[in-house]
């Protein structure tokens, strides 16, 4: 989720600066330090999965690139990774390739004993190129797009689905998030076609600023055969001065989800002075406090387990709970921006301007989660611009 459009100017400031620019951090090459190579015995602690010389990202295409969501591909037992603003270039040079694009791996090393490699792209199969069938920085009949940027996959009965939100700006006037609307696009074909659904949440520039509705992220189908859906504001600059890190719950049942029937959902609210599934009322938050930019929630081995990029505390945090609607865990610092202060982020893998945070749904277990964090100084061509993996956390 990149400060661009493809060409013309950029900004100098961008969204993953965030707070901390001038606490001590340098703008430079520097910052590609995050953690050294680690033994190939060891968890993954800060590998590069991108942005490197000669790494299996650029074979397959994506030079430069963000996000990498992780998703399960049930149908053969694969695993695909989704991307945002993708450069064919390391750095962000060479050829701006789109949003979203995807790469897959054969099998994963859930120990962290290997590190990702990508073993093929989509939709081709050959070098990767944007997903979906639109225009970027152009009007494609939702009001001007600069880019359209994926919060989460995931597939379930032979279909794959892809949440997104279409930005129409990426400096909103204070008080705004920049959205056009929000949609889920699907493919029946595992990857290789997409077509959006004809439903889509309005967003700031079509008269609905703030929806909570902005941003999903797919927890999974429970055992209970409900499809858990957790979602938030748009907070794609980490400057959204409204968002005040609100996250809210839903379900659907899958072939509900699947028609596109969407009005279906139930809500977890709080609703006659008490907390209930409802229809008759929309979602209450579940969970408020500092500004939430990515999230990812995800069952690993029967828990629920929560990531996200706590803009106001700089820092990639967790929690879990035992159920979708119980008591979440209070937040923990895991991967932080600055590990000098507060006294929470002693000790900690430091990545300066961090974001993303994205949980393996294939982690080892709920003690022990994969997770996918992006990195960018937010100057195009300042490394670096890229994903990293970090394995062994507990929430």
């Amino acid at each position: 989720m990149t400060e661009k459009p493809p060409t013309g100017p950029r900004p100098r400031v961008s969204r993953r600066t965030v707070l901390r620019a001038g606490g001590g951090l340098a703008l430079g090459a520097g910052l590609a330090a995050v953690a050294p190579a680690t033994p190939a015995w060891a968890a993954q602690r800060g590998t590069p999965l991108c942005d490197e010389p000669g790494d299996s990202a650029a074979a397959q295409g994506i030079g430069s690139s963000d996000l990498a969501i992780p998703y399960y591909r049930e149908h053969d037992g694969t695993w695909g990774y989704v991307f945002g603003d993708t450069w064919s270039g390391m750095q962000q040079y060479g050829d701006y390739l789109g949003s979203p694009l995807m790469l897959c791996q054969d099998r994963f090393d859930a120990s962290g004993g290997t590190p990702i490699s990508f073993t093929w792209a989509l939709p081709t199969g050959g070098q990767a190129r944007q997903l979906f069938g639109y225009r970027t920085n152009a009007d494609n009949g939702f009001g001007f797009e600069v880019t359209r940027i994926p919060n989460d996959c995931i597939e379930f009965g032979g279909r794959t689905y892809i949440q997104y939100t279409s930005v129409g700006t990426w400096e909103p006037p204070p008080g705004y998030d920049g959205s056009v609307m929000s949609g889920v696009a699907y493919s029946d074909d595992h990857g290789v076609t997409w077509h959006d659904y004809p439903y889509h949440w309005a967003g700031d520039m079509q008269g609905v600023n703030q929806s909570m509705y902005g941003m999903w992220s797919f927890a999974g189908i429970d055992p209970d055969g409900w499809l858990y859906i957790f979602s938030k504001r748009w907070n794609g600059t980490h400057r959204n001065t409204a968002d005040g890190g609100a996250i809210q719950l839903f379900r659907i049942r899958p072939d509900d989800f699947r028609a596109g029937n969407f009005g279906a959902q139930q809500n977890w609210a709080h609703h006659e002075g008490r907390w209930q599934w409802t229809t008759a009322v929309g979602p209450s938050p579940i969970l408020t406090g500092n500004h939430i930019g990515e999230f990812s929630v995800k069952r690993i081995g029967g828990r629920y387990c929560m990531s996200y990029f706590d803009v106001t505390d700089y820092s990639i945090s967790t929690r879990s709970a035992s159920r979708p609607d119980a008591v979440w865990t209070a937040p923990k610092p895991q991967i932080v921006g600055d590990n000098r202060w507060p006294a929470s982020h002693w000790g900690k893998p430091q990545v300066p301007y961090l974001y993303g945070g994205y949980i393996h749904p294939g982690s080892a277990s709920a003690t022990s989660l994969t997770l996918i964090v992006s990195q960018w100084p937010g100057v195009l061509h300042q490394p670096p611009y890229r994903v990293l993996q970090f394995d062994g956390i507990n929430p």
